[in-house]
This record gives C-alpha cells, structure tokens and sequence, in this order.
C-alpha cells in the first residue's frame, strides 16, 4: 500500500503523543499518509487546549490538534479537522487511554472513573461520530485499541478489564452490522507493551506477571500496518499480540 501523492489516504489518531499512538503515527508518515494527530500533550506546541481554536499545521501532512477527548465536542470536531484539513478521512486508531489497577483499599475512585469516561464514553462517542460519517462515503476503517484484558480480567484489574470488554461488545456488534460494507472494524488487543502508562507504578508489570520481555509500540504499529496491507475483502475483527512468556 502507498499513500503518496493527491491521492493520500488520510488518518487520525488519537493518544498520539506517545506510547502505541505515537508509534501507528510515525509508521502512517513514513508510508506518505496525511495525518491528524491527537494528544494532550501537543497542547504545548500549539498553545490552545482546545481543537476549534488552532489546530497546529505542520506542513501539507500533518495535523496536531490538543483536544480533551472527555469534551464531548471533540470528535466532531476531529472529524471536521480532518474532511477540512485534506479532503476525506479513510482510517481512524481509536486509541487513548490511561491504567488505573490497585487493591480495593488503595485504588483512586476518581482516576478509575475518568479512566473508564476515556476508554468507553469518549470512545464510543468517537467511534460512531467517524462511523456516521464513513457511512455516508462508503468506506472507512477503525482501528481500536483494546488489550488481551478485553478478553479477560485479572486480580485488581477488574475497572481497567471492563472499559476493554466495552470496547470489545462495541466493535463486535458494529462488525456485524458493517459486515456487507466497506467499512471495516478490527479491536487490536496487546499483551504487555512498554509504554508511559506503567511509569508510576511501584512494580513494573514485568515482574507481577513473570514476563521475560514486552513488546513495544513499533511492534504493535507493524501488526496494524500487516492488516491494513489485507486486501479488501479480508475481514480480521480481532488481533492478539503477546510476547513469549506471557500466560495470564
């Protein structure tokens, strides 16, 4: 597949900032798509918090938007940045979120309900903003960054396994309804990946769940671009990668 040319597909990410976001953003600019970025942290670059009042455009390819994706004008309004920006939007990585795991005793109630608001209501909100809009082109893909706890739970995990299982209901039921167009709907569910997201945590996932070795982003960009190469007729709903070792 190539993107170059007038003919670029176009793709937005969001939790583009680091981490697998980051990661699926770089490989889509070196393979000549035209990008609009998400993330938080771009704030500082375009010196809004907020997408409707300056986007930061970063030569013909490339978008950086700071949006909060807990606003609920945000997808909409990364929709429009996109169709307005270059034309059309083909894939969109639906893919920000945040951990938070502990005990009963010590888990934050706030961080585990605002963890829960980006994983499923700014998701699903997202999801179906871009999915109105694909249907009306005919084509589209969507890409969700689910985890392996989307298809199971774990001791303390039980708030972060569940915004996964939302996820994972959401893509399946919409999958079904999508499965006679040309817009496709695949839940990527990584094992452990190094990223930003464990940097507080007192012990590193590694060694709570005796894991030799992670995967990291590139790893997981490469398995999205191996589906994306599929021809037009294969369908893969679910994608799993786990590094060797990993059994719970």
């Amino acid at each position: 597949m190539t993107a170059a040319g007038t003919d670029a597909k176009v793709a937005l990410v969001t939790g583009a900032t680091s981490g697998i976001g980051k990661a699926i953003a770089d490989r889509l600019i070196r393979e000549g798509f035209r990008v609009v970025l998400n993330g938080r942290s771009f704030a500082g670059q375009s010196g809004s918090p907020t997408i409707a009042e300056s986007p930061t455009i970063l030569g013909p390819s490339i978008v950086l938007n700071s949006a909060d994706l807990l606003d609920e004008r945000t997808p909409q309004a990364l929709l429009d940045s996109a169709v307005e920006s270059f034309g059309r939007l083909d894939y969109v990585f639906v893919n920000a979120g945040t951990i938070e795991s502990a005990p009963i005793e010590t888990i934050d109630i706030e961080k585990m309900c605002t963890m829960l608001r980006l994983k499923v209501e700014s998701s699903f909100r997202l999801i179906y903003t871009v999915l109105k809009h694909m249907k009306k082109q005919g084509y589209g893909h969507v890409f969700i960054t689910s985890s392996v706890l989307g298809t199971k739970t774990r001791e303390n995990s039980g708030a972060y396994a569940a915004g996964n299982h939302a996820l994972e209901a959401l893509a399946e039921s919409l999958r079904m309804e999508l499965s006679d167009t040309d817009i496709q709907i695949t839940c990527i569910e990584p094992g452990l990946v190094s990223t930003n997201l464990h940097r507080d945590w007192p012990v590193h996932p590694k060694e709570l769940l005796n894991i030799g070795s992670s995967l990291t982003p590139e790893d997981i960009a490469d398995a999205v671009w191996d589906v994306m190469l599929k021809k037009d007729y294969i369908r893969i709903p679910r994608l799993m990668i786990l590094p060797r070792g990993h059994r719970v």
